[in-house]
This record gives C-alpha cells, structure tokens and sequence, in this order.
C-alpha cells in the first residue's frame, strides 16, 4: 500500500512540476512571488540571478521525469525526491522572505510534504 502511495504521489509532483516549468515557465499566476508575472521575474524578485531559474528548471525537470519513470525503475526515486524536497524548502522560503501571504507558497509547501511522504516511504 505505500508504494502504491509513493507512486501517486510522485506522479502528482513529476506532472505539477512538469506543469509549470514546461507549460506555464512564461505564464502568469497567483502563485507566483512578489508581482513576478512569469518564472524569470520571480527568480528577480527573491534577488537571484535569472541563471539560477535555468539551474532549478532543469534540476526540477529532471527530477519530475525521474520520478515518473521511477513508478517503474523504484531505484530512480530517492535521489529526486531528496532533490525537490530542497528545492521546495527553498521556495517557500523565498515566498517568507519577501513576505508573501502564505497563499502564494502553498503549491512549494504542498510539494515539500509530498516529497517528504516520497523520501520516508522509499527510504531503505
């Protein structure tokens, strides 16, 4: 039953994140920090240089596809999840710094929990 959990859940994470960096990388939305209206502005906003949004994209594309492949490669797993349990401790923390409202950080929270549920479940 928790591999079965764990497989949802990295799932649910690999397409999300899929989903903005790919799909939504020059789109606005409420979630993103600051008024940043695409990723590259919201990377401005937490005072980063914008190389580093190319840095997190192609570490958290990777990590989304590798835990999508690890459904069916298990091996694969920990060391993405590990990865985007960082990078989602990180946002939110961005999000706090420049004191967005909570509302904003709550998809990198989200993720954060989920990762965690990844890394407990396929710990060995």
């Amino acid at each position: 039953m928790l591999i079965i959990t764990s497989n949802i859940l990295q799932i649910v994470i690999g397409l999300g994140l899929l989903n903005v960096w790919v799909l939504r990388f020059n789109k606005e939305t409420s979630y993103r920090g600051g008024i940043a209206k695409t990723l590259k502005e919201e990377f401005v906003e937490y005072d980063l240089p914008v190389w580093s949004c190319y840095v997190v994209g192609f570490l958290k594309i990777v990590s989304a596809i590798l835990l999508i492949v690890g459904v069916w490669v298990p091996q694969v797993v920990l060391v993405p999840s590990i990865l985007i349990l960082f990078l989602m401790f990180s946002a939110v923390t961005m999000h706090l710094m420049i004191r967005d409202p909570l509302l904003k950080a709550m998809p990198a929270l989200a993720l954060l929990v989920m990762s965690v549920g990844i890394v407990l479940i396929r710990m060995p």
